[in-house]
C-alpha cells in the first residue's frame, strides 16, 4: 500500500483541494454585485481571451473571501491589483511551485518523524506517541496562506476545472496548461484547522489500531488439540493470516485443515467474538472453534472484542462526514473520494466492477481451481495461490532464502540498485533511483510513503523481525518498492512539480503489483512454466475478482452509514456482516457451492483507510493493460516514459501510457484465452 500524509491517508498529495466551497457558517461578504462590478473593470483592462479567467478567477475568490480576510472595497483592490496575465502569471506560477514544494515538503518531513513511533517497529507505543503522531504540523497551512492572501492569487489566476472540462479539453492542453490547472485545483475550499486536526488525529488511531492487530499464531489450537503453526509466528490481520493461508496450499499433509483455522480466525474478528486477550497478546492458548482460552489445566470463556472495529470505522465515518458541510458541489465523501480524488465516479467505478465479477469467465475459472485443487472449493479458496510460480514451494524453503539475505532492513537497501538493474534500469539509473529511498523495520504490515519535495527521500517499510527478512515481509517489500520507484520518477523526472505522483492511488498500485508478481525473479529464481503467461492471466483475474467483492463491500458500507449516521457500532458490525454476505450470495456463492459467507469483510483497509480499497481492483485491471503493453518492450524505459507523465485525469493517463481508456475487457479475454489454453 502506498501510504500518503494523513488527509487522505491515505491520500494527500495535496490538501483540501476539492469543490468550490461556501462555508455554511462563515459567509463571504462579498456581494455578487460587487463581484460582477469587479470583473467588468478587469474585463476593459485584459483583452478578450482573459474574460472567462476573469469572471471565473473573480466569483471563485469571493466565495472564499471572510470578513477576516478584509472589507468588500479590500477584495475589489486586491482582484484589480493581482489579476494578471501572460509572462507575469508564469512567473507566479514559478514561484508558487516552488514555494509550495517547500512548504509541503517540509510539513511531510515533520509528519513523517513525528508517526516514526506509530509505523516503525520498536517499543510499545505511548500516550505521548499517540499524542505527536496524530499531530498534523501542516493544519494550518491552507488557512494560513488564505490570510496572507496566497491562496487567493490562486483561486484568481487559475481557474478550476471541473473533472468534466479536463475530460473535454485536456486533450488539448500542453503540459504547461495541465500543470495550471492542477495549481487551479488548489485553494477551493476552506476547512477549518480544526477540523483537519481532528481528520488527521483519528485516521492516526484507526492505523494504529490496525497495526497492533496481531495474532499470535503459535497459541492456536485446532480441533484435535494441536498447535499447528510455529511458536514465534506473530500475524497481522488481515494481510498476514491472508499470506498465511495462501502458503498453505503448498502444504499437501495439513494445509487444509491450517487453512480452515485460519479462516475460522477471521471470521471471529469480522463478527467481534475474537477474544479480546488475544489480539496483539500470547497470554493463552485459543481454541477459534470452541472460542475458549486456556492457560494450564483450565479453559474458560473469553471477553470478546467490544465492536472496537467498528467502533473505529464510525469515527472514520463521522470525521469524514463533518467536512460535507464545507463541499456542497460533493455532498457526501463518497462523492469526493471518488469524483475528486479517484477523479471517476463511484457508480462507474461500480458497474465496473459487477460486470467483472458477473462475467462467466470467472465462473470457469473456479471449475478449473476445482480440478487443480482435487477438492470442493472452499470460502478462503477466494485467495487461491496455485496460478504463481511460488505455490509449489515451501513457505519455509523461501523464508530461509530470504531471511539468508536479508538479515536487515540494511541489507534490503543495499540491494535495491541490484533488483532495478535485472528489471532493466541503467546501472546510472538505478543507482540515482535506490539513493532516494530508505527501507525501515515497519510496525503494521508495510507501506511506501513518498517524497513531498525534490531533495528527500522515500521509505519503503515491511516487517522485518530480528533474526531477518521472511518470505511474506520480502513479497510485501516488493510491491512497497514498486510503489517507491513510481513516487521517486513521478517527483523527481515530472517536467512541473503540481504534476507530480499519479492521477490516484490505483495506478501506483499497478506499478507495485508488477513488481511484486516478480518477487521470485528478483530472487533469481526463475519462472520456467511453458504456460507462465496463461497463469499469470488467471491469476490476475482471480485476484481482481476477489478484491472487487471486497470494494463492493466498502462501497457499500458507506453508502448505509450514510443513511444511517447515528448507528451504534453493533449496528453496524450487523450490517456490514449482512452487506458482505449479500455481495457474497450475488457473486460468489454459485461458484463456491456456499452461501452467506462473511470473509469478504475482513479486509484491514476497511477499518484504517476511508474508501481506499477500489484503488486495488482498479490498479489489477491498470497492471494488467500496462503489462500486455509492456511485453517484448524495454521494461525500465517504458516504465519511465509512463511514470513521467505525472498526475493528469485517469482516462488522459492511460490514453498515452497505452492507447486505451481503464477497461475489464482485457483481463477477461486473457483469461478465457489461458483457459482455453490450459484446458
Amino acid at each position: 500500500m502506498r501510504k500518503k500524509l494523513f488527509s487522505v491517508l491515505i491520500v494527500m498529495t495535496i490538501p483540501w483541494i476539492y469543490g468550490i466551497t461556501l462555508q455554511a457558517k462563515d459567509l463571504s461578504p462579498v456581494s455578487k454585485e460587487t463581484q460582477t462590478k469587479v470583473i467588468s473593470e478587469l474585463k476593459e483592462k485584459f483583452a478578450e481571451e482573459e474574460h472567462f479567467r476573469i469572471e471565473r478567477g473573480v466569483k471563485r475568490a469571493g466565495t472564499l473571501w471572510r470578513t477576516r480576510d478584509g472589507s468588500e472595497d479590500d477584495f475589489r483592490d486586491f482582484c484589480l491589483e493581482n489579476f494578471v496575465a501572460g509572462q507575469e502569471r508564469e512567473q507566479i506560477f514559478n514561484k508558487l511551485s516552488h514555494n509550495l514544494e517547500v512548504l509541503w515538503g517540509k510539513f511531510h518531513e515533520m509528519e513523517v518523524l513525528l508517526k516514526e513511533p506509530l509505523h516503525l517497529s520498536g517499543p510499545p507505543i505511548t500516550k505521548t506517541d499517540m499524542i505527536f503522531g496524530s499531530y498534523n504540523p501542516g493544519a494550518h497551512l491552507t488557512e494560513d496562506l488564505y490570510q496572507n492572501h496566497a491562496g487567493f492569487l490562486v483561486a484568481l489566476n487559475f481557474p478550476f476545472y471541473s473533472l468534466e472540462e479536463k475530460s473535454e479539453k485536456g486533450s488539448e492542453w500542453s503540459r504547461r496548461q495541465w500543470a495550471y490547472s492542477r495549481l487551479g485545483d488548489l485553494f477551493t475550499s476552506r476547512m477549518p484547522a480544526s477540523l483537519e486536526q481532528e481528520i488527521s488525529a483519528t485516521l492516526t488511531a484507526a492505523d494504529t489500531y490496525i497495526s497492533e492487530y496481531n495474532i499470535y499464531m503459535g497459541q492456536l489450537v485446532n480441533r484435535d488439540g494441536e498447535q499447528p503453526f510455529p511458536e514465534d509466528l506473530k500475524l497481522i490481520s488481515h494481510w498476514g493470516l491472508r499470506d498465511e493461508l495462501k502458503s498453505q496450499y503448498a502444504n499437501k499433509e495439513s494445509g487444509l485443515e491450517n487453512q480452515d483455522l485460519i479462516y475460522t480466525v477471521m471470521k471471529r474478528i469480522i463478527d467481534q467474538s475474537i477474544p479480546k486477550a488475544v489480539i496483539n497478546k500470547d497470554d493463552f492458548f485459543w481454541n477459534p472453534y470452541t472460542n475458549r482460552l486456556m492457560r494450564g489445566e483450565s479453559a474458560f470463556e473469553p471477553k470478546s472484542e467490544p465492536d472496537t472495529r467498528y467502533a473505529t470505522l464510525l469515527k472514520n465515518f463521522r470525521v469524514m462526514k463533518k467536512a460535507d458541510e464545507y463541499y456542497p458541489n460533493y455532498e457526501t465523501y463518497i462523492q469526493r473520494k471518488f469524483e475528486n480524488d479517484y477523479e471517476i465516479s463511484q457508480q462507474e467505478v461500480e458497474q465496473l466492477f459487477v460486470d467483472f465479477v458477473s462475467a462467466p469467465v470467472i465462473r470457469q475459472a473456479g471449475e478449473l481451481i476445482e480440478e487443480r485443487l482435487g477438492r470442493e472449493l472452499k470460502p478462503w479458496d477466494i485467495w487461491y495461490d496455485g496460478f504463481k510460480a511460488r505455490s509449489n514451494i515451501s513457505e519455509a524453503e523461501l523464508d530461509a532464502i530470504v531471511e539468508e539475505k536479508y538479515p536487515n532492513p540494511k541489507a534490503l537497501e543495499e540491494d535495491l540498485p541490484r533488483m532495478l538493474i535485472e528489471l532493466g534500469f541503467t546501472e546510472d539509473k538505478a543507482n540515482d533511483i535506490a539513493s532516494k529511498i530508505v527501507v525501515d523495520p515497519a510496525r503494521g504490515a508495510g507501506h511506501a510513503w513518498g517524497a513531498e519535495m525534490r531533495s528527500d527521500v522515500a521509505h519503503l517499510r515491511t516487517r522485518i523481525n530480528d533474526d531477518g527478512a521472511d518470505y511474506k515481509g520480502y513479497n510485501i517489500a516488493v510491491h512497497e518498492f514498486g510503489h517507491n520507484v513510481e513516487q521517486t520518477i513521478s517527483l523527481y523526472d515530472v517536467d512541473y512539480y503540481l504534476l507530480n505522483g499519479v492521477p490516484n492511488t490505483a495506478f501506483t498500485e499497478a506499478l507495485a503489483f508488477i513488481f511484486q508478481k516478480r518477487d521470485l525473479e528478483l530472487m533469481g529464481m526463475q519462472q520456467t512454466n511453458p504456460d507462465k503467461e496463461h497463469m499469470q492471466a488467471l491469476d490476475n483475474l482471480w485476484s481482481a475478482y476477489e478484491i472487487m467483492g471486497v470494494s463492493l463491500v466498502d462501497m457499500r458500507v458507506w453508502k448505509w452509514m450514510y443513511q444511517n449516521p447515528e448507528a451504534t457500532p453493533d449496528e453496524l458490525r450487523k450490517a456490514v456482516t449482512h452487506i458482505a454476505k449479500e455481495v457474497w450470495n450475488s457473486y460468489y456463492a454459485d461458484v463456491f457451492g456456499a452461501t452467506g459467507e462473511p470473509v469478504l469483510a475482513i479486509y484491514s483497509h476497511m477499518i484504517d483507510n476511508p474508501l481506499y480499497l477500489s484503488a486495488y481492483p482498479l490498479g489489477h485491471l491498470i497492471a494488467f493493460q500496462l503489462e500486455k503493453h509492456l511485453e517484448g518492450k524495454d521494461f525500465a524505459a517504458k516504465v519511465m516514459r509512463i511514470y513521467k507523465q505525472g498526475r493528469t485525469i485517469p482516462q488522459h493517463w492511460m490514453q498515452h501510457a497505452v492507447g486505451n481508456n481503464i477497461t475489464i475487457e482485457p483481463t477477461l479475454e486473457a483469461a478465457e484465452k489461458a483457459l482455453k489454453a490450459i484446458q
